[in-house]
């Protein structure tokens, strides 16, 4: 009985453990602003859409590594859980780019205001931020050595 308790234990373990590793996130913001969140998304970072319709816009780095999804608040279509809109504080994303300083200039030129400016961290960081139409910061970076 032991060894079958032990073999179950192992086996659902080991389904729980691959079925996370293949896990894939995608963050979604509920948002009223759906055209001006897919303009600056594919204008300024240059993600491109893999799904839109009336109420819901997902979209993907260039090299499908990473998604996320807008969905307008209050649609019929929701659960409760996923109705409220994202309220402008508290979220942050990272995007981490091969040469930071390129992605700053191109960026910079596009008329984008920063919200930092482009700089050394001592923690290993080189990096300058954004904000997304719904005010959501947007750390971009490329990581280097820690100062010593």
């Amino acid at each position: 009985m032991k060894a079958v308790l032990l073999t179950t234990f192992v086996l659902t373990v080991g389904l729980t453990n691959a079925q996370t590793k293949n896990m894939k996130l995608n963050a979604g913001v509920i948002t009223e602003k759906l055209q001006e969140t897919k303009k600056f998304y594919t204008d300024v970072l240059d993600f491109e859409v893999s799904f839109e319709n009336e109420f819901y816009l997902l979209l993907h780095t260039s090299n499908q590594s990473a998604e996320i999804s807008f969905l307008q608040p209050n649609h019929p279509s929701q659960q409760p859980i996923f109705q409220s809109e994202f309220s402008g504080k508290g979220v942050y994303l990272t995007i981490e780019v091969e040469n930071v300083d390129e992605v700053y200039k191109q960026i910079k030129e596009k008329g984008v205001q920063m919200e930092i400016e482009i700089r050394d961290e001592p923690w290993g960081d080189r990096h300058f931020a954004i904000k997304d139409p719904n005010g959501i910061g947007i750390d971009i970076v490329t990581y280097t050595k820690p100062e010593e």
